[in-house]
C-alpha cells in the first residue's frame, strides 16, 4: 500500500474504495450470512463425510441463488444510476469477487480446521499480486489494473478451492435445499451482516457522495491501517469459533469458560499495545504507509484506534466470540442494528462539516454504544475469572510503549527511523514488562515454544 498509494494518488486511491464500499453491499446479498452459518453447521457434521456433503451442497446452492439475485439487482442500479458511469469498468471488475467466493466455498477450509492450507495459499497468493502490482501498476491511471490485482489476491484463493475442497466432500447444486431447516438462521445472520456492512461502507460511501474523492482517500489510508491490526488481532477468532460452536452446542460451561478466559487474555494482551503503539505513532505511521499527501489522515487513525478497543471488547469478543457460537444471532443483529443507526445518523449531520475526521469519530462512537448493548446481554453463566492480571499487566506495558515512543520521537526525526525503533524496543520492552508480571497469556507462549524447542 505505501507504493500504491504515492502511485495512485488520493484521488484514485479514493475511487478504487468507494467503487469497493458500493461492491459490498452486493457481496452481502451474495453471500447472505452464509459463511457464518455455514462454519458452523459444517463444523458440526465434519466426522460424517456424507452429513457434511448434504449439508455444504444445500448451502452452496442457496448461494448460487442469492449471487444471481446479487448480480441482477447491481446491474438494474448501475443501469438506472447514471452518475455511477465513470466507476462502471471498476465496478464491475470489483464485483468478480462475488461470483470467485460463491464457487469457492471457503467457509469449508474453515470450518475443517484447515488453517495450514489457507495461510500456505493466502500467502503465495499474496506474492503473486505484490509482484504484478510492481509491474503493472505505474502511473495513476493504472487504478483499474490495481483493483484486477487485488481481486486476484483476494478471490485467486476461491479458484484453488474449487478443486481442493474434493478431499474433504462432494460439494454441487441441488434443488432440495432444506430452506426450512437454513433459511431462518441464514436470514438472520444477513441482517446482521447488513447492518455491519453498512456499518463498515457507510462512512465511505457517505464521504464520497458528500465530501468527494480526496476525503475517501485520506479515511480509506487510516481505514487500512486500523484493519491490519483488527486481522491480527481478530485472526485468534476464525482459530477459535468452530471448537466454540461445539462447546455451546453442549453446553459445557466450564470448558466455554476456560476457552473465553484465554481468548479475552489474548485479544486485550495484543490488541491493547497494537492500539497504543498505533496511536503514539500515527502521524509517522500514515506518512509512511502513505506519503505527505495522506498526512491529515494521521487524527482520523487516532480516532480509529480507539474506537478498535471499543470494537474489540465489545463487537469482536462479546458478538462474535459469545452471542453468535450460542445461536443468539438475534440480539446481536438488534445491538448491531442499533449500532448502525447511531452510526449513519451521525455521518448525516457531522461529515458535511469535519469530514473524514467525522466518519472516524461515529464510527468509534458507535462501537461504544454496541461494547455497552452486549455487556447488558451477555448470559450470566459466563464467567470470565482470572483476568485481571493479564489487564493489569496490558495496561502497565502500554504505558511503557507511551514513554518509549515519546522519547524516541524525541530523538530523531525521520518517521521510518522513528517506527522501526518504536516497533522494536516497544515489542522487547512490553513482553519484558508482561514476563515480570506474569501476564498468563504471554507465559504459556513463551513456555509452549520452549518445550517445542526442547522436543
Amino acid at each position: 500500500f505505501p507504493y500504491i498509494s504515492r502511485v495512485l494518488m488520493p484521488d484514485n486511491v479514493g475511487k478504487v474504495n468507494f467503487g469497493s464500499s458500493f461492491v459490498s453491499y452486493f457481496s452481502l446479498i451474495a453471500s447472505l450470512g452464509i459463511t457464518t452459518y455455514a462454519i458452523r453447521e459444517c463444523s458440526a457434521k465434519r466426522k460424517n463425510k456424507e452429513k457434511l456433503s448434504r449439508t455444504a451442497s444445500q448451502i452452496f446452492s442457496i448461494n448460487v441463488i442469492t449471487t444471481i439475485i446479487a448480480y441482477v439487482s447491481m446491474a438494474i442500479i448501475l443501469l438506472l444510476f447514471r452518475n455511477l458511469d465513470s466507476y462502471r469498468t471498476l465496478i464491475i471488475i470489483q464485483s468478480t469477487a462475488i461470483l470467485f467466493a460463491t464457487l469457492g466455498c471457503d467457509w469449508l477450509n474453515s470450518a475443517m480446521e484447515d488453517f495450514a492450507f489457507i495461510t500456505v495459499r493466502t500467502i503465495a497468493l499474496q506474492i503473486i499480486s505484490l509482484v504484478l502490482m510492481f509491474a503493472f501498476v505505474r502511473k495513476p491511471s493504472d487504478y483499474i489494473t490495481y483493483a484486477a490485482i487485488t481481486v486476484l489476491s483476494s478471490s485467486g484463493a476461491n479458484i484453488i478451492n474449487i478443486f481442493y475442497r474434493k478431499k474433504y466432500c462432494t460439494v454441487r447444486f441441488v434443488r432440495q435445499m432444506n430452506l426450512k431447516r437454513h433459511f431462518k438462521p441464514i436470514l438472520l445472520l444477513f441482517v446482521m451482516l447488513l447492518v455491519q456492512t453498512i456499518f463498515n461502507s457507510a462512512d465511505v460511501t457517505m464521504l464520497g457522495l458528500m465530501k468527494g474523492d480526496y476525503e475517501v482517500g485520506l479515511y480509506s489510508i487510516a481505514v487500512k491501517i486500523t484493519n491490519l491490526v483488527c486481522q491480527l488481532v481478530n485472526s485468534i477468532l476464525w482459530v477459535v469459533l468452530p471448537q466454540l460452536t461445539k462447546l455451546f452446542i453442549d453446553e459445557d460451561f466450564e470448558r466455554i469458560n476456560v476457552t473465553l478466559r484465554k481468548i479475552f487474555q489474548g485479544f486485550i494482551s495484543l490488541g491493547f499495545p497494537c492500539a497504543v503503539g498505533s496511536i503514539c505513532l500515527a502521524n509517522e505511521i500514515v506518512v509512511v504507509v502513505g506519503g505527505q499527501e495522506y498526512k491529515n489522515a494521521a487524527t482520523s487513525l487516532i480516532i480509529l484506534m480507539v474506537g478498535f478497543v471499543f470494537n474489540l471488547l465489545g463487537g469482536s469478543f462479546l458478538g462474535n466470540m459469545i452471542l453468535l457460537p450460542s445461536n443468539r444471532e438475534a440480539v446481536f443483529m438488534n445491538i448491531c442494528t442499533i449500532a448502525t443507526l447511531i452510526n449513519v445518523i451521525l455521518n448525516f449531520i457531522l461529515i458535511p462539516k469535519f469530514g473524514a475526521v467525522a466518519a472516524s469519530i461515529t464510527t468509534a462512537f458507535s462501537y461504544l454504544v454496541m461494547l455497552i448493548l452486549c455487556i447488558i446481554t451477555v448470559d450470566k453463566r459466563i464467567q470470565l475469572k482470572g483476568i485481571k492480571n493479564s489487564i493489569t499487566s496490558s495496561i502497565v506495558g502500554c504505558f511503557v510503549i507511551i514513554v518509549l515512543c515519546g522519547v524516541i520521537k524525541g530523538l530523531f526525526y525521520r518517521e521510518i527511523t522513528i517506527i522501526m525503533l518504536g516497533i522494536l524496543s516497544s515489542v522487547v520492552f512490553y513482553l519484558l514488562t508482561q514476563v515480570i508480571m506474569k501476564n498468563e497469556f504471554v507465559c504459556e507462549i513463551i513456555n509452549s515454544i520452549n518445550n517445542r524447542k526442547k522436543s
